[in-house]
């Protein structure tokens, strides 16, 4: 799944972008990519009552806005409070949404190929390629820790694509109120989830917040996440 994003509240050093709340007037607004999605965004339902805010969309080569994704509770931030030091797992709670278009086989932008379907896989890898973007160890030195991104990112993509292999388990969680069954795993540095709801595939990711209580709905006002 051939994707850009596009920089919403937070960008890739996880640090919340220094324009949200500050725009001037007449310029696009971090909420803007958001709107012009065909799909609705899930998030976390009502009864979540931290703070919420957007990340991130991604954009076909087209423009078209295939996926995004939205936060909930602590910004995540990839600073250790101690140099070489790993926060500890709670030091840190969020959980981010993901919500990917129901894609069918489709010609790229420029004719010459197809793109293949997004489905429940495409969300679990957008799940776990989120999490380790935020969570890589701050003990290892700085050299070595591209290695381990790239290694730990094609172990995500190896996991998103066998759901049914022994690293994922089975989650019941509402979805609209409706019982929805998600694919779960967990590892050191957080968890990752991947659904199906009507309108659109669902991911998640998250650390210091436990996936077990969490309940998605779709959003009502995306502009409610501006901050």
């Amino acid at each position: 799944m051939e994707t850009t994003s596009r920089a919403g509240a937070t960008a890739a050093s996880g640090e919340r972008d220094p324009g949200v709340g500050g725009s001037a007037p007449g310029a696009s607004r971090p909420v803007d990519g958001y709107l012009l999605a065909s799909f609705p965004w899930y998030g976390l339902d009502q009864a979540f009552a931290g703070p919420r805010w957007l990340m991130q969309v991604g954009t076909s080569a087209d423009g078209t806005v295939e996926h995004g994704a939205l936060g909930h509770g602590d910004v995540p931030t990839l600073k250790a409070s101690l140099p070489m030091a790993d926060p500890a797992p709670d030091a840190q709670r969020f959980a981010v949404v993901v919500t990917l278009a129901h894609r069918p086989l489709r010609r790229s932008a420029d004719g010459t190929g197809v793109l293949e379907a997004t489905s429940v896989n495409s969300a679990a890898w957008l799940a776990g390629s989120g999490l380790l973007s935020y969570t890589w160890p701050h003990r290892m030195e700085r050299s070595l820790r591209q290695d381990w991104l790239e290694q730990q990112t094609a172990i995500a993509w190896e996991l998103a694509d066998d759901l049914s292999g022994s690293d994922w388990s089975t989650l019941t969680l509402p979805v609209d109120g409706v019982p929805t069954p998600f694919h779960y795993r967990e590892s050191e540095y957080g968890w990752v989830l991947a659904g199906s709801a009507p309108t659109a595939h669902i991911g998640a990711y998250g650390r210091g917040m436990s996936a077990y209580g969490l309940a998605f709905a779709v959003v009502p006002d995306i502009t409610a996440y501006e901050g």
